[in-house]
């Protein structure tokens, strides 16, 4: 390799955890010029080093190298370390859909010329030549839900924000990412920060809010110092503050960072976190969207939803219509994470088979032994045995299998999982991570446990029916009971356990019956 390389090196907490920043200096030190870009997502290979040079057509292309230490940054320079050949040919990505990630892996994170260079800001000058209301149906028309779980129309959402009557709204990311499994947010924000900002910005114009709030979790060290510096230099570039680009748009934005509470994932728990009190779960109605933040209309939405409102403005709302399954419109971006050997983002159009998922892009467990379950949604989802693995990944046909999209984290299990012992955790983490403001989250999770433990070690199949009866007549209560999703879906993986995989509740079919 002759003359001063240019080689990317991730600057994603993940990579980093394994060693991407020794490596980037390392290369540094050898002569290389070195930029640091998002993960591509392929978390398998990081440190995935990529070497950037001029491709038969003239124009740059990257080599990537995987697993890249200290030590092969040598073989790397001089060519004998073995490649994956150009990043952007390999199979995972190239099956993908990528939309929303679009720019994440391909350009360093807060280089805003590089954002605008590739498609950045397009959305929102487009939607400021709109009236607000028409941005809202270019939403609309888009079909798109909510990311972060719920699967509201987000259309609906912000059409019931621009027209209530009030002089201050808001607009409130909840990147408050605590799933298991998930990490879709964390990597959007890492990798194009610019994304996120311009899709609040472009909410604010269509629903007149002038003044917005992410809520990132704490636990994100990495995320918060990237949005931070890109929320500087938006407002240096003049993408935030006063009359945005001379237009009429005045928006300011900042970083509230949490303080460790599950349930400031729900959006209410949220927002009276943001107050400046205890993370605990309001009543509804009213709504957030028409009494949120500080009793003023406010929209609420996941990262993933917000960071994919510029592709929409910028391509059409009928455009992004175009992609997907049934009512469940565009991709998604899917998290594989447990016991899988191709761990990381996928983002594909909403209809994929939970088998192609796991196994095609997956490539099964990483211990080589059979799949038992997937739990889709956190840890609140239910848990999918093989033999559902048919089912398409969209709203409608999960909901109708008993399980959940969510944020669309896949946790795979081998065969030595313990259903029994998965579905007590259920119960034990809905108990720790309850706000405790309802009855039926806070006392029927510790119940839950007790009933689990009575039914793992109950001496018969009568005292285990018993149980069993008790546990299904609490699940319900749960279910219908709580003030919010954390009791609400918390028996979800519990039924499904039960249901999937009774021999491991100590339960014969009779049991069961």
């Amino acid at each position: 390799m002759t003359g001063e390389p240019t080689v990317w090196v991730p600057c994603d907490a993940a990579a980093v955890s394994v060693g991407a920043d020794d490596v980037a200096t390392a290369f540094a030190a050898a002569g290389a010029t070195v930029k640091r870009n998002g993960s591509r997502g392929m978390l398998w290979l990081e440190p995935l080093v990529e070497v950037e040079e001029a491709g038969p057509d003239g124009l740059p292309r990257r080599t990537g190298y995987a697993n890249v230490t200290v030590d092969g940054v040598t073989g790397v320079l001089d060519g004998t370390a073995p490649s994956l050949g150009v990043v952007d040919d390999h199979e995972w990505l190239t099956r993908q859909q990528r939309v929303t990630f679009a720019r994440v892996g391909v350009i360093e994170p807060t280089d805003i010329a590089a954002y605008e260079q590739n498609g950045g800001f397009a959305g929102l000058r487009r939607a400021l030549g709109f009236d607000p209301a028409a941005v809202v149906a270019e939403v609309t028309t888009s079909g798109l839900r909510g990311r972060g779980g719920a699967g509201f129309p987000t259309g609906i959402k912000w059409e019931t924000v621009r027209t209530a009557e009030s002089d201050l709204k808001f607009v409130c990311c909840n990147a408050d990412e605590g799933d298991s499994g998930t990490f879709a947010d964390r990597m959007l924000i890492e990798g194009d920060p610019f994304t996120l900002i311009e899709g609040m910005a472009i909410t604010a114009y269509a629903v007149g809010a002038s003044e917005g709030y992410v809520y990132l979790r704490s636990e994100y060290p990495h995320a918060i110092a990237t949005l931070r510096r890109a929320i500087d230099i938006a407002y240096a570039h003049g993408w935030l503050g006063e009359r945005i680009q001379g237009s009429d748009l005045s928006f300011d934005l900042e970083v509230r960072v949490g303080a460790g509470a599950y349930i400031c994932g729900e959006e209410t728990s949220m927002l009276e976190s943001l107050e400046g009190r205890r993370g605990e779960v309001r009543a509804k109605p009213p709504i957030p969207a028409l009494s949120g933040l500080f009793g003023r209309p406010t929209v609420v939405n996941n990262v993933i939803s917000l960071a994919t409102v510029p592709m929409i403005l910028a391509d059409g709302g009928e455009r992004y219509a175009s992609l997907g399954f049934g009512r469940s419109r565009g991709t998604s971006v899917f998290q594989l994470a447990g016991n899988v050997k191709h761990g990381g983002i996928v983002e594909v159009q909403f209809g994929l088979s939970i088998d192609e998922l796991v196994n095609g892009f997956g490539g099964g467990t990483a211990t080589g032994r059979p799949i038992k379950a997937v739990q889709i949604g956190g840890p609140l989802g239910a848990y999918v045995p093989p033999e559902q693995f048919a089912l398409p990944l969209d709203y409608e046909a999960l909901a109708t299998a008993e399980a959940m999209v969510g944020h669309g984290g896949v946790v795979v299990f081998d065969d030595t999982m313990d259903a029994a012992q998965m579905a007590r955790f259920a119960m034990e983490f809905c108990a720790i991570e309850s706000c405790g403001k309802c009855t039926p989250c806070r006392i029927g999770s510790t119940r839950g446990v007790e009933v689990i433990d009575r039914i793992i070690h109950a001496p018969d199949d009568g005292a285990r029916r018993t149980q069993l009866t008790l546990l299904d007549d609490l699940c319900t209560t749960m279910t219908k009971g709580s003030l919010c999703a954390m009791g609400g879906l918390t028996p979800m993986p519990v039924r499904s356990a039960v249901r999937h995989w009774p021999q491991d509740f100590g339960l014969t079919e009779e049991a069961i019956r």
